[in-house]
């Protein structure tokens, strides 16, 4: 009888075990969002120095037109052996005036992101396409052909 039951206990503990290794993973990548913060941000109130000490740098600010930083976060799970898979995601773009004052503080989730499938594995350009044998012997007679006289005022004039 003792036996059967260390063998049953065994059996639980190994099952438990090899069940906990299946659980899914969820991961937090980028910003991570702390609702407080974030609605500490007021327009009109905040400029870019308060900002910065609310919320921390931004992942990354705007290039073009006017200032904004950005901040994004995102959630993602998956199960072992697979790939992870977006749960959440929201980005806070906060935009400032020319003199650094907060003018909007706006936030995005998941229904704004876009999936991008591309479309085979190779870019297309725009141009000529060329062959194996062209790219390899094109250029022949090309560059520094015979007879061809080096430009005025260049190397060796």
């Amino acid at each position: 009888m003792r036996a059967g039951k260390v063998l049953g206990v065994a059996l639980v503990l190994a099952a438990g075990a090899s069940t906990g290794g299946c659980s899914s993973i969820r991961e937090n990548r980028g910003y991570i969002v702390d609702d407080a913060l974030l609605s500490a941000v007021q327009p009109g109130i905040d400029n870019r120095q308060s900002v910065q000490a609310t919320l921390g740098r931004p992942t990354f600010t705007s290039q073009f037109g006017e200032p904004v930083w950005y901040y994004v976060s995102s959630v993602t799970g998956r199960a072992p052996f697979s790939r992870p898979r977006t749960i959440g995601h929201q980005v806070l773009a906060v935009r400032f005036d020319q003199a650094g004052n907060v003018i909007a503080a706006d936030r995005s989730g998941i229904d704004q992101v876009v999936r991008l499938s591309p479309d085979g594995a190779s870019t297309p350009t725009v141009g000529r396409e060329r062959g194996f044998l062209e790219d390899l012997f094109g250029n022949i007679g090309q560059v520094g052909a015979p007879g061809a006289r080096p430009p005025a005022g260049g190397p060796g004039v």
